[in-house]
């Protein structure tokens, strides 16, 4: 007999050899047919593989990301199946599961895929997945892999096996479809109820451009109708909120293939944006301690070999600048020049904790494939700052940094986020992470036990944590639903001792700070990308490049037009005026169409009354108000930052 722990703390006893779908039959029934995958012993395995230890065990289903991730590559293995049948003598290099679906790479030699041929696979698809057949494991040793993908002539999977060492080899067959792949799988093909293949795309193998390109099909599935159609009408919407399409549209920003890829030019209306982003963390940040720091944009390279950045970090730095003789990089981020202006003068308990904050520029070289409009660039400029504090106020120092994104999550209309705790990996100590093993244990207790005290919603993640220490990446949703990564909050205990950065305490004796890395607001690039899909480009007043749009029902009135352009002015709006000899009705929807929050229509009635009709955008006709009434109500909206509703 084995025994199981489970979750809950309970342990049950099972022969030797039962597998976790046995062991969800044995709880009820029910489970069973939820179960898609089993965590044992902290690894994802098959929920039909044998047990043959004492082990913890972990049931996910569906709404756990274990399932989902299972679910989507045992789909790509699905495609995989249905493509083969469509097109004899394909070869196939990866097909990994995504945040939301996954893709197949394939080489079909000269042979074009079509859209209409994503139609027929899909019928191919869902006919293979009602046979409920069952994705086997298989163990092979090397050699016998060698030799079957070597009689098949696939030298993508051979490529494959070179890595790989023997007794650790598995395949994977459903249906008539066997692959080179670690797995796990979910239980069989009937669980993939809905399916939809979505687009075409081509791929360098291995993304290497000097390689063959291949052919990567993307599809996603689910377990319901239901389901798939509320995740196609998302993607509808998230078309129509594109940030790339936006920022062309409202003039926010533009690229220039002279200036160079992922290099952003921020035009006036993004600017605006920017500006007031800006106002808003230098705010918040003044009330809470912060001084503000400007730094160089680039730096020696000793400065970086000091802070580890360039033996961990170098693939994402731009290669050095030689001059006088010594090598000069573009800086990829901004905390080694913070710790320098914290050691430029003697510190002791009394300056503790020491806050300082910048909107610094920083140069990564992001991979020509993954550059993505707003979302992956080379030049960004971060809400960075850095707290260099004793242990003791760590907790509240990092209670406040989280306060920070509460404040900013309401400001901003965020309603669903979770905070992401990564933590280091053991066994990687030395490689990827600072090989200070109590530290990492250390700190990671102090910010799990932070989370829970503010009680945010946050999940744990093993081998995620920034080399010099743990981090908690923030987790928000947009409004129709969308996943994005706002920004970073670090714990650093290595870097104090690379710099050998110290203060006197209060016993007259040198002591190391810990670090807070933290950016609530990410990076001008990632947060505006995000916000105008999150408002649709409708952004709220205090936001919005341009804030009142006047519009003069003929020229008759351009006058009195002029009058309340000055009155709106002299308290900080900002307003133009639609001066053009068009219909009013023109007008009115060519400023929706801009997205601009107020529409104040003036002529006969208004001029001689010394009032205003009011526009709200997407809302109509919202009454008549004086000059002055308008004036207080726009002004006050604008203090508060009010969100759209």
């Amino acid at each position: 007999m084995i025994n199981i722990s489970f979750p809950d703390g309970a342990v049950r006893q099972y022969e030797a050899g039962v597998s976790a779908m046995d062991i969800a039959k044995s709880i009820s029934e029910g489970l069973a047919k939820k179960v898609l995958v089993a965590g044992v012993n902290n690894e994802v395995w098959d929920a039909s593989r044998p047990i043959t230890t004492d082990s913890s065990l972990k049931l996910f289903t569906w709404n756990d990301a274990e399932g989902k991730n299972t679910f989507w590559h045992s789909s790509a293995h699905l495609m995989a199946e249905a493509i083969e049948a469509k097109f004899p003598g394909v070869k196939f290099w990866v097909g990994p599961a995504l945040e939301n679906g996954f893709y197949y790479d394939i080489d079909l030699d000269d042979r074009k895929i079509t859209e209409e041929d994503l139609v027929e696979l899909e019928k191919i698809m869902n006919e293979l997945a009602k046979k409920n057949n069952v994705y086997l494991r298989t163990e092979k040793a090397k050699q016998e892999a060698i030799a079957y993908f070597t009689e098949k002539g696939d030298e993508y999977k051979l490529d494959l096996l070179q890595n790989l060492e023997d007794g650790t080899i598995t395949f994977y067959t459903q249906g008539n479809f066997t692959d080179l792949c670690r797995g796990p799988h979910i239980p069989n093909t009937g669980f993939i109820k809905a399916i939809k293949l979505l687009n075409i795309a081509g791929a360098y193998w291995k993304g290497d451009e000097k390689n063959k390109q291949l052919t990567r099909i993307y599809g996603i599935t689910f377990p319901t109708q239901k389901e798939l159609d509320e995740y196609l009408t998302m993607l509808e919407e998230a078309k129509k909120r594109d940030h790339r399409k936006l920022g062309k549209e409202l003039g926010i920003y533009t690229m220039n293939d002279d200036i160079g890829q992922g290099l952003i030019l921020w035009m006036p209306n993004g600017t605006i944006i920017i500006e007031e982003l800006e106002k808003l963390a230098k705010q918040s940040e003044e009330a809470a301690g912060y001084k503000r720091v400007v730094t160089p944009h680039i730096a020696k390279e000793n400065l970086y070999l000091t802070s580890g950045h360039l033996p961990y970090y170098a693939d994402s730095m731009f290669a050095p600048m030689e001059m006088d003789g010594e090598k000069y990089y573009l800086r990829a981020m901004n905390c080694p020049h913070h710790h320098k202006i914290f050691d430029a003068e003697p510190k002791s308990y009394r300056d503790m904790p020491y806050r300082i904050a910048e909107y610094g520029t920083c140069y990564r070289y992001e991979q020509s494939g993954e550059l993505f409009g707003l979302m992956r660039v080379r030049c960004l400029h971060m809400n960075d700052a850095h707290i260099y504090c004793t242990k003791e106020q760590f907790a509240q120092e990092f209670k406040a940094v989280n306060d920070l994104y509460l404040k900013y999550f309401k400001i901003f209309g965020i309603e669903k986020y979770v905070m992401r705790l990564s933590l280091h990996d053991p066994e990687k100590l030395g490689q990827k992470y600072v090989n200070e093993p109590e530290l990492w244990l250390e700190t990671e207790e102090l910010v799990r036990n932070v989370l829970k005290e503010t009680g945010v919603p946050f999940v744990e993640v093993k081998g995620e944590g920034a080399f010099y220490g743990p981090k908690i990446d923030v987790q928000i949703w947009s409004a129709i639903g969308r996943e994005f990564t706002l920004a970073t909050n670090q714990v650093d205990f290595a870097q104090p001792r690379s710099f050998k950065l110290s203060f006197t305490n209060q016993n007259n004796e040198p002591e190391i700070p810990l670090i807070i890395h933290r950016a609530p607001l990410g990076t001008h690039e990632r947060f505006i990308g995000f916000l105008l899909e999150h408002y649709a480009g409708k952004f709220p007043v205090w936001l919005a490049p341009l804030q009142v749009k006047i519009l003069p029902i003929s020229d008759k009135f351009l006058p009195y037009a002029t009058t309340v352009k000055n009155a709106l002015q002299q308290v900080g709006v900002r307003v133009e005026i639609d001066d053009r000899n068009e219909k009013i009705g023109k007008k009115i929807r060519e400023a929706e169409l801009a997205r601009v929050p107020y529409m104040l229509v003036v002529g006969e009635k208004e001029a001689t009354e010394n009032k205003l009709s009011v526009r709200r955008q997407g809302k109509g006709d919202v009454g008549q108000l004086t000059i002055e009434e308008f004036t207080k109500s726009i002004v006050e909206e604008i203090i508060n930052r009010k969100s759209l509703n």
